[in-house]
């Protein structure tokens, strides 16, 4: 009996171990995005600082997820962001988006910036 115990025991570390290594790391999840043609948040991040507040306002207006995180806190939501926009973390709210929304972000950004 104690075999058997020990025998489970045993290979259920094994399993947790195996299922731990396959996990994706985020370098590796951004390296697949990538493949699928969805731009990486951190760059993307780094666009919306470059942008003036008018552009940043428009693209961000336009991003119904991004537009409702700054809603939420009403007309001094707006005031903190237009004070804090350069320099504010935009990559946790930005990874929040599914790919196709990053992508539609990517663009507007790069619409706003006459780059296209």
């Amino acid at each position: 009996m104690p075999k058997l115990i020990c025998a489970l025991l045993a290979s259920l570390w094994m399993a947790l171990t195996f299922a731990v290594a396959a996990q994706p790391s985020p370098d590796t999840r951004a390296v697949a995005a990538a493949k699928r043609g969805v731009p990486d948040s951190k760059q993307i991040e780094k666009d919306l600082q470059r942008l003036s507040w008018k552009q940043f306002r428009s693209v961000v207006e336009a991003i119904p997820k991004l537009k409702a995180g700054v809603d939420a806190y009403g007309p001094v939501g707006w005031q903190y962001v237009q004070a804090n926009y350069t320099t504010y973390p935009w990559r946790q709210n930005v990874d929040k988006l599914d790919d196709a929304q990053k992508k539609g972000l990517a663009d507007l950004i790069r619409v706003a910036k006459g780059t296209r």
